[in-house]
């Protein structure tokens, strides 16, 4: 698609209380959409900055369905991400809602993500919609765009086989 770099992602807002994250990946949606949804995958990639390790990873890819990611610095810090599966349309659309906790709760974050062909590849569409320009704010303060490329680019090098 005209417009979107290959490879590095492009954040936008929307309103007060949106944010749109598109990214394209050389692999197809299949590929893709499963490394968004399977644990020993995405315990390959979603790691956010180097050093990262991600020691719990429950993802139940299915409406009612649990995640949990618990990630860990290796120098005893860390925090976790809990959430539920809205919708799962296998390899083109993910609906959930997530919160992550560091400690406490924050506000419901509620996700969409699409996975669409594009040329040889895939252009992945991620919209989060955030409870008010606050809670929004205080996400993107976090750096959260730098640890998101990070982990894009780990999964951009990951060979995800595809089945028969």
């Amino acid at each position: 698609m005209k417009g979107i770099p290959m490879g590095k992602l492009t954040l936008k807002t929307e309103g007060d209380t949106h944010v749109v994250v598109t990214r394209h990946f050389a692999a197809p949606p299949e590929a893709v959409y499963r490394a968004h949804t399977e644990p020993a995958l995405i315990q390959k990639w979603l790691l956010g900055p180097e050093g990262w390790t991600m020691p719990v990873c429950i993802n139940e890819a299915r409406p009612g369905g649990k995640i949990r990611y618990e990630w860990s610095d290796g120098k005893g810090g860390g925090f976790y991400l809990t959430g539920e599966f809205i919708e799962v349309v296998p390899f083109s659309r993910l609906v959930h809602v997530e919160r992550m906790h560091m400690p406490d709760p924050t506000p419901d974050n509620h996700v969409e993500t699409n996975f669409a062909p594009d040329g040889t590849g895939t252009l992945m569409t991620m919209r989060m919609t955030l409870p008010d320009a606050a809670t929004r704010a205080a996400m993107l303060a976090t750096g959260m765009e730098d640890g998101m490329e990070a982990s894009y680019a780990r999964l951009d090098a990951l060979s995800v086989p595809t089945r028969p």
